[in-house]
């Protein structure tokens, strides 16, 4: 619980202050991007391997489908679902390093070829796994920026409350983070 702050107190302004630099709005946009970029190579991958993918099809689009709504939690400056897109994306790289060489092997006789040729599946595997190598330090950087501080300002007038701007002076900022720790 947050002590000391009224909540819909008149004057009082709630602000993003690390929302507004640049490199966090440059690395919201990467770490959606990579989110989105995932997912479709990820859905690239399953479509295109359908019939010689083996087993847990469903988890796979499950998969992809949790990354287009980290995406747009990310998009929505939700700092949380960072840690888990970091997380996420380390499981998945795992598999995509296991896997890039198996598809890249099956040039050899006997193997039935997928929809998509067994090459670009090879080489769309290596990309998922460079974009979830990329996407653990740009979320890893990201959760950093602390997107959730928030600044409560207010304003008091010395001209005993007639609303004129010119003579207002803005009070001490009181830092609030999600957790509800208070820094003045």
């Amino acid at each position: 619980m947050v002590v000391g702050v009224q909540e819909g107190s008149p004057g009082l302004v709630l602000t993003h202050p690390n929302r507004d630099k640049a490199e966090c709005k440059a690395m919201r946009a990467i770490v959606s991007g990579l989110l989105v970029a995932s997912a479709v190579a990820l859905f690239v991958v399953i479509i295109g391997g359908w019939d010689q993918l083996v087993g847990l099809i469903e988890l796979q689009i499950v998969y992809g489908a949790i990354y287009l709504l980290m995406a747009f939690y990310v998009a929505r400056w939700k700092r949380g679902v960072l840690p888990l897109a970091a997380a996420l994306a380390t499981l998945l790289a795992i598999f995509a390093a296991i896997s890039a060489p198996q598809w890249l092997a099956r040039d050899k006789p006997g193997f039935i070829s997928p929809t998509l040729d067994n090459e670009f599946l090879g080489l769309v595997t290596l990309l998922i796994l460079v974009l979830q190598l990329l996407m653990i330090v740009a979320a890893l950087v990201a959760f950093r920026q602390e997107w959730s501080v928030e600044l409560e300002v207010g304003v008091n007038t010395v001209d005993g409350g007639s609303g004129d701007s010119s003579q207002s002076r803005p009070v001490i900022p009181t830092r609030v983070t999600v957790d509800g720790d208070i820094a003045t």
